[in-house]
Parts: C-alpha cells; structure tokens; sequence
C-alpha cells in the first residue's frame, strides 16, 4: 500500500457500461450513479503497458511495474495513453541518487518559464517507500511516459508498484458512435477522452502539461463544450463553465463570440431558457462590442495558431484574422438572433439580425469581397449562413479545392473548416481533412489531441517523438480545443441535431457514403436518448424518439436509388426529396425500424491528392563541408549571422531586395577560430568566426523565429542554411517554408537532427518567402548563415 494517500477519493462507478475498443479511455465503460457538477475529483491506478531500460545489464524485469536494480539505468515507462497524473513508485530498499520524469511524448518534457517547474524532471518526493514525483501545486500534468533514472546505487534495490495515480472527472459517456470506418470511430472517442481528461473540479480546463497557461480560456472551451455535450450529455457542468467564464476576458475578441456561441449551442442542446435569461445581457454586451468593432481592424490578440491568422500573437491583427473576425460577428449576430426569436425576445432579435443584415448590405457593395476571403475567414462566412450559392461555389473553387492547403495548424481552427465544408455539402472533402488532421495525430500515436499538428510530422518523425515547439510556445498533446470533430461527427455523420432548443424537435439526417457505410450510436438530450442505426448496403436502418419530442428522418440515397421505405412495416407519406435525401417528418416517440429498398451503386468520392508546391526534392542536406562555404555556397550572396561580435557579415544578390529577422536572439560564438565547423571569412580565407541567431527558449511562444526573404517574384534561386549545434546542446530544430505574401505553407517541414559538426539545408525555391525555424530539443534552435546561389 502506498504510504501517501492521494487528494481525492479512490473511483466509486462500476464497469457496467459498454467497452469500446476504438477509445483510449481505461474508463470509457465505467459508469457512475447519477454524476453532479459538483461531485469531487476521483483517482485512479493506471499501470505501465511496457517498460525499456538503457543499460539493460543492470535491470532484471519481472514485469513493467516491477523491477530489480543494480546499478546506473533509466527506466522508460509506457502507460500506453496520455492521462491526467502523476507518477509513484515503491521500493523498501533504494539507496541512491535518483531523479523521475514525465512527458506526454517520449522524451522528458520540457517547457516554458513561468511554469512551477518547466523542466518534468525532479528528485523523487519520499513518503516512507512510496516515491512521488510533484512538479506543481496540484500535481497532475499530462503523463504518457515516466521515467526512473537511477544515477547511483549503494546496493541493488527493488522497485515495484510503478504506476500513474490518475484524476478523473466523475462523467459517464451518454454518447456513443461507430462506423465502418474504425478510424472516425477512433477519433470520436480520442476526442471525447481528450475532454474528459480536462474536466476539473468546477470549470474545463484547457491543458494538462503545466506550462503557465493552465486555467479555462472563454474560447477554448467553445469546442469542449460542444464535444462534451454530445459525448456525455453533461450539461449541468457545461452550465457552470458558461457561468464561469462568462466575465472572463483575456483580450482576445472573438473569444467573446465563441462564448456567445457556446450559449447557443447549450441552449439549443438543452431549452434551458433560465440560463438564457441569466445570461442575455452578458451575451448582448459581448456582440454589441462585436457591431462597434466591425470595420475599424480592432486589436485581435489572437485568432488561431496558423501563419495566415498572424502566427498567434505575432501578427493576430492581419487582414485575414480581421476578415474572420467580422466573418463570426455575423455569425453570432445571425445565431443569436435566431434562438431569441424562438426564446420570445423579439426587439432584441430583430436588433440583432438587423445588424448583420447591414453588414452583409455593406459587403456586397463590392462584387470581389469574396475574393478577400482566405481559408479561415471564408469557413466563417460560409457558417454565418448568409452566403448565397454562386459565393459559395467561388469559395470552394478558390480556398477549400486543394486539401493541403483548406489545412490550418491548429484542430481548433480546423473544426470550423469542416463545418463550412459540410454546410457546402462537400463531405468528400470534409472526410478527407478529417484524416489529415485528426487521423494524422492518431498515427502520429495520439491518444488524446494536440494544441497544434501538421501531417508532414508523421514522415519526419516516429509515433510518439517530440513534437516541434513554434509560436504556440512547448506544444501540448492533450489539447480539448481540438475535440471539436466529436461534435461534427455525431452531427454529420450519425446525422443528429437539433431544430428546436432542448430537441423539442430534431433531425436524423445521416451522411452515408461508399467511405461510410453504416453508422451507429446515441446522442443524449433532457428527454433522453436518440439512438439511429443506418445501413446503407443492407438498407436496414432504426432509430428512436424520446418522449416529448418529434422527429424529421431523413433517408439517405448516397448516389443509389431509393425505392419503397417502411417504417415498422408501414408505409409514410415523404414530406420532400432532393438529389440526396428522401425526408419524413413528424415521428413521434418510440422505436422505429426502418426498410429502404436501395438500387444501384453508392457514390464514391474521387481521390483527392495531396500537394505541396515544392517536394522534397527542393530540399538538400550536407553535413560534410562544415565551415568551407566558400567552394560551394553563396556565390550570390550570404549573410554571417553575428560574424563580427554582433554585427552580420551580408551581401546580398541583386534578385534580393531584403531579409527581415523576427523574434530571434543574437550570439557571436567564437573568433579567429580553428574548428572547422565555424565559418570562413568572406575575404580573408585565414578567418573563421561563428555567431548565430537563436530562438528566445525558455520564453512562452518564443520557440520559434522567422527570416523573410524578400526575392523577386521572377526568379529562381537557391538558397542555403547552415545551422551547429556549436556547444553541442543536443539541438533538434525544424523548417518550415510559407509563401511570404499570402503565408501559405509551401512544402512539408524539415527535420534537422545532429548537428553538432555543422548542417547545410538547402532549398530551392522561385518566390519570396518566409522561413520559420522552430525548436524541438535542446536549449534552443539556432542559424549560423545564409547563403544565396
């Protein structure tokens, strides 16, 4: 037993539920009587799934958690998914020096100043035998991997009991989905784990890895609570994070909106009128802030973590931050407005639908304004619901036909871009970015989301590695903003919603296609559950209505051919039909079992490819010429960084006009050196200087640093960086390559691992661009030069 008792109550449900092996959950079929909002966090023992040692000679293993010493190792602990933890041990005889580790990935994490303890490596805390690793006042931090490193041993000693002491919200999954793609079935539930696993005492949280910024952001939990709603039907505790972050601001504006819309979509889920009510003048505050800033480029703070929302922090206010900004104020003004409608507040309803109508009368004052639209602000104005179908065509045409770049860096943003998709009816496409970036994590290792990923992190990169810091700071991997596809899932695949507030009246509208064949699962509502099964090669379906409630069935054709349809064995007059659906309204409570007699062949979605503008085959590596540039680059141009003290040595080619630096440090290294490794002189062959830039670590959102390249938009040319590792950190930094006029991402990101001997990238390209170096491991990511051929 352990000699520590931990800060909550050991779980009282019971495992009488259903197991789902797609989750990642160990709970997912735990159940517990009747859970409350304010029920107290409850723990739980998760054991190691596998365990590796460095110095396998002085380990004996008799099973992951259990183990015999004899000298100097690191133990790495795989618990097999990212919990809410931290990690203990027992040993009755350890006589040593010995520190412990945790990560969400598999190396020892590290993150920013301004966390209790940045660096996830501490002495072990001893109570009697039990070891504790405590890393901050509440102790969990998102844990998937622990590590043991015994420095030094007097005698051989005994670990046993190795295990994750694991928090947990008492919540139950009311909400279920599965279909013949396992994959979308795995993401679902990743999804709602990644929430569940930030559901914290009295509000959701927003991370598990403390880094500072552990607290609930007003727009963050826009996403969390949609996927919490469907996944767990908790919506009493949805009410009391509404409540607390209702007079939250963080200075980032449409974080405002996101909340107003999560009143939207608790009071659709729900009818709870009295919250609406409660929260009427807040919600009408934050969208008159909204009306007052249209059209004046307020200060944003924020919009999303992608280059072309500004980075983050770094540019939020840009033109396209700006255009989304105004695309959700029309958004939320249109919203509200329609659920005030059906609340009975009729003069603030028109106020409000006024206002969005005079901006939108304003926006088509000029034919082109579309063609302002890039890929974030265009999703928004296709879920503002205002744009007409030639708009709309025009959006798919320009920003969401090529499914690289309709990719934004972050999940968060990547939720409303599949709702725009599927309000444009493009499931294809929505599907196939779906397993970009949801799928992609999953095979990154996922087992909950991250704050940020890119596909291309799967080629350069194993499952489960470091991720590559940038301007979100230390990436996490347990992320709730990211759980958003939960939502789209159950309401676009499963196909349930609904159009009334509280379900009062729903549709079951299920998107079957050859990629989907058959989809199964519930989505819980205050009358109860809805439960829908539809087969679309059997032409079997069911599907249930809860008392006081009545439902619209729309039966899916999928490209075939839809003959007779019983319900229960009787025919039903269709309400209506079109190139997709035949439609029935008016089913009351009970169970329906449904027959459609299906001709023909399913629709099957075209290949979609996936395309970069360079492939790596622009992409060159050298770790042999060190120093010796002068033979073989920059016969054009370069730049020294920091060459002379802190001064660059830099000549420029004539298809340059500038390079502008951003967010980087300066560091001149050494002169008149003879290590091969720093630079040769530009003039005198006896020289050899090294200085760099480097990125600002440990400071939040300073893992990354950028260098336009200003070229002449005609020209192609080659261009070099020389990065070392100079006092051999063991650094692991990443490139990546954006368009510099429109910022999109232009080729997959580059991995540079060992170089402490020097390292030339060399890329070639026919444009102006900006190029981001970002930290992965090490004190930071550092650039020697430049070189222009």
């Amino acid at each position: 037993m352990p000699d520590i008792d931990a800060p909550y109550p050991a779980v009282s449900g019971t495992f009488s539920g259903v197991d789902v092996p797609q989750s990642p959950d160990p709970l997912v079929a735990m159940r517990w009587d009747d859970p409350k909002p304010t029920d107290s966090l409850e723990v739980y023992v998760l054991k190691p799934v596998s365990v590796q040692a460095d110095n396998s000679e002085n380990v004996s293993v008799k099973n992951a958690s259990t183990l015999t010493v004899t000298g100097a190792c690191n133990l790495m602990f795989d618990f097999g998914r990212v919990s809410a933890a931290w990690l203990e041990f027992e040993s009755e005889d350890l006589d040593g020096e010995i520190e412990m580790s945790i990560s969400e990935f598999n190396e020892p994490a590290v993150f920013n100043a301004g966390s209790q303890h940045p660096k996830k490596t501490d002495v072990a805390v001893r109570y009697g035998n039990t070891y504790r690793l405590e890393l901050n006042d509440q102790l969990y931090e998102g844990v998937r991997f622990g590590w043991i490193h015994i420095h030094s041993l007097k005698k051989p000693a005994h670990i046993s009991s190795v295990r994750l002491v694991c928090q947990i919200k008492p919540t139950n999954y009311e909400g279920s989905f599965a279909c013949s793609d396992t994959l979308l079935t795995r993401i679902w539930y990743t999804g709602a784990y990644t929430v569940k696993l930030n559901l914290l005492q009295d509000h959701f949280g927003a991370i598990l890895m403390e880094r500072s910024d552990r607290h609930s952001w007003t727009g963050d939990a826009h996403t969390s609570q949609a996927a919490s709603m469907v996944a767990f039907g908790n919506f009493d505790f949805v009410k009391t994070n509404l409540r607390y972050t209702s007079t939250q601001f963080n200075g980032i504006a449409s974080y405002s909106l996101y909340w107003v819309l999560s009143l939207i979509d608790y009071y659709r889920y729900t009818g709870d009128k009295e919250l609406l009510d409660e929260m009427h003048e807040n919600a009408c505050n934050k969208l008159d802030i909204a009306y007052e800033h249209y059209g004046k480029n307020p200060r944003l703070s924020f919009y999303g973590w992608d280059e072309r929302l500004g980075a983050g922090f770094e540019n939020a206010s840009c033109d396209e931050s700006q255009n989304a900004y105004k695309m959700l104020s029309i958004r939320a003004w249109n919203e509200y407005s329609e659920i005030l409608e059906q609340a009975g507040y009729q003069e603030v309803a028109a106020k409000y639908k006024k206002y969005a109508e005079e901006k939108i009368n304003s926006l088509r004052a000029d034919n082109k304004w579309i063609e302002q639209l890039n890929v974030h602000s265009g999703a928004d104005a296709v879920n503002a619901g205002f744009i007409n179908k030639e708009e709309e065509n025009r959006l798919l045409d320009r920003v969401f036909s090529n499914r690289m770049q309709r990719l934004s860096y972050s999940p968060f943003n990547q939720y409303f871009i599949i709702q725009a998709l599927a309000r444009a009816n493009s499931y294809d496409k929505a599907l196939n970015t779906i397993d970009d970036c949801w799928g992609g994590q999953i095979r990154y290792g996922a087992t909950t989301f991250f704050e940020v990923f890119r596909p291309s992190w799967n080629d350069i990169s194993k499952p489960n590695d470091a991720p590559i810091n940038n301007q979100c700071g230390y990436t996490s991997f347990t992320h709730p903003w990211s759980a958003g596809v939960t939502k789209w899932l159950s309401e676009e695949i499963l196909g349930i919603k609904p159009t009334s507030a509280g379900f009062a009246k729903f549709i079951i509208k299920p998107h079957l296609s050859s990629e989907v064949t058959w989809v199964k699962g519930h989505t819980p509502t205050p009358h109860g559950k809805i439960e829908v099964a539809f087969d679309i090669k059997s032409g079997k379906h069911s599907f249930s209505v809860p008392e006081n409630t009545v439902a619209t069935v729309a039966i899916p054709k999928a490209g075939r051919t839809i003959g007779k349809v019983t319900f229960n064995k009787e025919g039903k007059e269709k309400l209506s039909e079109d190139d997709n659906f035949i439609y029935y309204a008016d089913f009351p409570a009970g169970n329906y079992q449904v027959k459609a007699d299906y001709s023909g062949d399913l629709i099957s979605f075209k290949p979609e490819p996936f395309l970069y503008d360079y492939d790596n085959g622009a992409v060159n590596e050298d770790n042999k010429t060190q120093g010796n540039w002068k033979s073989k680059y920059g016969s054009k141009g370069y730049i020294l960084c920091n060459f002379d003290s802190l001064q660059n040595r830099m000549q420029l080619p004539d298809f340059i006009e500038q390079v502008k630096f951003n967010m980087n440090g300066n560091v001149h290294w050494t002169t008149k050196s003879d290590d091969p490794r720093a630079l040769l002189s530009d003039t005198d062959d006896r020289i050899r200087n090294l200085g760099a830039f480097y990125t600002l670590d440990p400071i939040p959102c300073k893992q990354t640093m950028t260098a336009d390249i200003y070229s002449r938009k005609d020209q192609s040319y080659r261009i070099s960086l020389y990065f070392v590792d100079w006092d051999k950190k063991n650094r692991r930094s990443a490139i990546e390559v954006f368009d510099l006029d429109n910022k999109r991402l232009l080729m997959p990101v580059q991995m540079i691992r060992d170089y402490e001997q020097g390292k030339y990238i060399t890329l070639n390209l026919k444009q102006p661009v900006r190029i981001r170096i970002n930290q992965v491991r090490g004190d930071n990511a550092t650039l020697s030069g430049i070189f222009f051929d």
